[in-house]
């Protein structure tokens, strides 16, 4: 059984996919700045990159982006100057702009593409969607025509809440022992199996499982190398068939294979900008929990008037998005007050 569920807090939608109880997947989405993928937009060649095979677009609100000579018509590139009708088929990331496709049809309409839920709901027609907000609940049952299977409840109950919070730490505990370390750098993603002193068997098996799953709960993509705990570089060859099954259900991976260090190389497809990206903005991303708290607060205690404590850094980057500040106040009654604290520990409202 499949079941979407949609967590809403001001600022931020957070988006799980369970499948048969267990978290499947997970986006992490912040709708007052979003990733753009699947958004139908007009752009305009402003300069050719032959060496490159392909070419800089001007997009709207002065973004750039790339379309590759092979998506475009006749895999030719029209002069500079032209406007197209383009598709975003992969957000900006890692220091890189979106890239775009021209092989649409030019009449298009222009509009954004689905976020996650409306996204998974469409993949997986029989899917129970649960949202814990009215609002969201009345946009996804427009976008999927009525659907009766999309309702209002609780969306993250404490188990998913606790998984979640998990994956916004760089390692991931095994069960048994041992524990998967996830080192994102520009060109590539490590991760290290660490034994804990476990059987290195025993805790590479239940690593190379959990780590398939972990790839697509963090969108990691791009080159990724593993290196596996303990063993010889035969006993960690004899291992690639049970990788090669863990990963077969993402279509997104390529397992390429074991190197001479011994690390299991792969590589997967950039499309949606991985967590640890969402997350590097530390101080929004602290002040957009904060926040939540507070939203939480605001609902158990109406009459309440509260405050939100917090570094000035935090301070700004809530003030840098408006709109999540006037999110909250439309759905608390009121404004929330913010309030600069000396302390860089405060993580209460």
């Amino acid at each position: 059984m499949i079941e979407i569920r949609l967590a809403r807090s001001p600022g931020e939608r957070r988006v799980a996919l369970l499948r048969d109880g267990e978290l499947d997947g997970y986006r992490l989405e912040r709708p007052f700045r979003p990733d753009g993928v699947g958004d139908i937009v007009s752009g305009r060649i402003v300069s050719a990159m032959p060496a490159l095979a392909g070419a800089f677009v001007a997009l709207p609100q002065g973004e750039t982006g790339f379309l590759p000579e092979g998506d475009t018509e006749g895999r030719r590139l029209p002069p500079e100057g032209t406007y197209l009708t383009l598709r975003v088929t992969r957000a900006a990331q890692g220091g890189k702009g979106k890239r775009v496709t021209a092989r649409i049809p030019q009449d298009s309409a222009i509009e954004p593409g689905p976020d996650a839920a409306l996204r998974w709901a469409l993949a997986h027609p029989q899917a129970e969607v649960i949202a814990d907000d009215a609002a969201e609940v009345a946009r996804l049952r427009r976008a999927l025509a009525g659907s009766s299977r999309v309702r209002q409840g609780q969306a993250f109950d404490e188990a998913v809440e606790d998984e979640v919070e998990r994956l916004h730490r760089p390692d991931w505990e095994l069960p048994g022992g041992g524990r998967l370390i996830f080192s994102p750098l520009p060109a590539l993603t490590a991760i290290d199996v660490d034994s804990g002193g476990a059987d290195p068997r025993e805790v590479n098996r239940i690593a190379i499982a959990e780590f398939a799953r972990q790839l697509r709960l963090r969108d990691l993509a791009g080159p990724i190398l593993v290196d596996l705990a303990g063993l010889s570089v035969k006993q960690r060859t004899a291992l690639e068939p049970e990788l090669k099954a863990a990963l077969a259900a993402d279509k997104l991976t390529q397992l390429l294979g074991i190197g001479p260090l011994g690390l299991f190389e792969m590589r997967r497809a950039r499309i949606h900008p991985p967590l640890h990206e969402l997350l590097e903005d530390r101080a929004l991303s602290r002040g957009l929990v904060l926040l939540r708290k507070a939203f939480r607060e605001a609902a158990v205690a109406p009459s309440r008037r509260l405050a939100l404590c917090a570094p000035p850094a935090v301070l700004a980057a809530l003030e840098a998005m408006p709109e999540a500040l006037a999110e909250f106040a439309a759905g608390a009654g009121r404004a929330i007050d913010l309030r600069s604290a000396d302390s860089e520990d405060v993580t209460d409202a």
